[in-house]
């Protein structure tokens, strides 16, 4: 009988359906509290369960002989070395919509609350004073939310505001028009447009290397004169400093954050401007959603310790143990295709096509095509909101279309996979195949042949063929102290538009991407990771 450890508070129903399923229970809710002590029991367990507050480090899953999963009753899996749980082959699961509606809903209530002031003015009552003159609010009613981010969450919240009569207008460079459309929300396609615009401002979106400070002390500048602003998505979105600031000089009338940069947050700039409601990371804190996701995590790790069954895993593919040998190399070329896909695509995704070419059409698709659209999708909705079961509906949520060709062996290799990814703006395309070392290449680029191994660190250029681009680019990063790898190269035709792939040992920084982009050759400089 497989045994799992449930270090952090779950309900009684949770650690029934364990039991139901075959699975013996060790409920110890406050052990996560305690690492040392966590550390000397975890050999004796097959399944840890976890909220938050249990931290699964490096050093635990080096004690872990016998662990087989890792459960996370929630979405974010920061508690967890999830490359430690890989290097010793245990399946990192988690719970990605749990939580959607409770954490709108919280947005919804923090957007009342800093318009009418009803934190300060409950103070102030219960001190006696009756200052009704002194809380004088708006309303909600025909005013613009201007929502950063329309993925899961940020839907959700467009739904409520439009009950209340809002206009609802959205900045989110992946979100199609039809799905907008079908939202009811406007697209907007410049973020300092929602910003002029917006009476409050809510953002939904993951923190990423590109959206890490999204509202600089310059973008809140250019906020509309007495917007509020609400934060429930993730801390470091905003420069929190910037807003106190912006409060105090009457700038913004208002802000509610229940995230913030440094967690937890003893001391920040915000806990002293006027009209500012914070709340100590509430956003998934109701009954119904801790109940939900304890269940949705006791039911997903039975099947997985019972039956093989893998749902909602972070780090595993979705096969059976007859499958994984012949898919685990093409499921690797799947996810660099992807993972390129999404790092070079700069407007809203509207269709993927996924043409399987050979004998890699004779294989099980299903858990190729949900590697491919989850790499894809993960430099745009942030690495845990998003794996291999869950890439379809995020998908579909955000109006994007899939489809699978099979076709008979052709061209100059027997089997590849091309994925061709249309968007509001254009339709381009990245091919790549298995060689007989078992490792994925790329093939060929928007049309141009190539052959590149992916590196964990590369940068990709589109350029002008000219004589001594090769020699310009490799000056310019020698100049900045980046070591090439590899260097891969193809064109349409003399004279005309050409491609660069390279690995390179150190991470490219935007601050290098910026200098390469002043190169007189270069259309487009990315860096990509691996």
């Amino acid at each position: 009988m497989p045994k799992v450890l449930i270090s952090d508070k779950l309900s009684e129903a949770a650690v029934q359906i364990f039991r139901d399923n075959g699975v013996e229970v060790d409920f110890q809710p406050d052990l996560g509290k305690d690492p040392a002590r966590l550390a000397e029991v975890i050999g004796q367990y097959d399944g840890l369960a976890i909220r938050s507050a249990t931290k699964v480090t490096a050093d635990i899953i080096a004690r872990a002989d016998r662990l087989k999963v890792i459960g996370r009753a929630g979405i974010g899996v920061d508690n967890v070395d999830i490359p430690a749980a890989s290097a010793r082959g245990i399946v990192v699961m988690n719970t990605p919509f749990g939580n959607s509606i409770t954490t709108a809903e919280h947005a919804i209530a923090l957007m009342f609350a800093v318009a009418r002031q009803i934190p300060a003015a409950d103070a102030s009552t219960r001190a006696g004073k009756w200052e009704k003159s002194k809380f004088m609010g708006v309303e909600i009613t025909g005013k613009t939310l201007g929502l950063i981010g329309c993925g899961n969450i940020g839907s959700v919240v467009a739904s409520r505001a439009l009950g209340l009569r809002m206009k609802v207008i959205a900045y989110d460079p992946f979100l199609s028009a039809e799905r907008a459309q079908n939202l009811g929300v406007e697209k907007v396609a410049d973020l300092d447009d929602l910003l002029a615009r917006a009476d409050f401002v809510s953002l939904h979106l993951p923190r990423t290397e590109k959206t890490a400070n999204i509202l600089s002390a310059e973008r809140i500048a250019k906020m509309k004169k007495g917007a509020r602003l609400i934060n429930c998505a993730r801390g470091g979105l905003v420069d929190e400093a910037a807003v106190a600031e912006a409060l105090r000089a009457g700038h913004l009338a208002g802000a509610a954050f229940d995230v913030f940069a440094e967690e937890p947050a003893r001391q920040n700039p915000l806990f002293d401007a006027p009209n500012t409601v914070c709340t100590p990371h509430l956003g998934a804190s109701t009954t119904e959603a801790q109940e939900n996701v304890a269940l949705q995590i006791a039911e997903q790790m039975s099947d997985y310790l019972t039956k093989g069954a893998i749902s909602n895993a972070l780090n595993a593919p979705s096969v059976t143990a007859e499958e994984a040998p012949l898919l685990k190399p093409w499921i690797a070329l799947a996810e660099t295709l992807g993972g390129f896909a999404g790092q070079v695509t700069e407007h809203a995704i509207k269709e993927i096509e996924i043409e399987y070419v050979g004998r890699v059409g004779e294989l099980n698709l299903k858990p190729l095509t949900a590697a491919l659209t989850a790499a894809m999708l993960r430099p745009l909705v942030g690495e845990g909101a998003v794996n291999m079961v869950s890439a379809p509906l995020v998908a579909r949520e955000r109006g994007i279309q899939i489809a699978e060709t099979r076709k008979d062996a052709q061209g100059a290799y027997g089997s590849y996979i091309r994925l061709v990814v249309t968007t509001e703006k254009q339709t381009r395309s990245v091919a790549g195949t298995v060689f007989s070392d078992g490792k994925p290449r790329i093939i060929q680029i928007k049309g141009i042949d190539l052959e590149a191994e992916p590196q964990p660190h590369m940068l990709y250029t589109v350029n002008t063929d000219t004589p001594g681009y090769i020699g310009a680019l490799g000056a310019k990063l020698g100049e900045l102290g980046v070591n090439i790898a590899t260097f891969a190269l193809g064109r349409a035709e003399k004279g005309g538009e050409a491609i660069a792939l390279l690995g390179v040992d150190e991470p490219v920084t935007e601050a290098m991407l910026a200098d390469i982009a002043q190169l007189p050759q270069v259309r487009q400089a990315k860096a990509l990771h691996f």
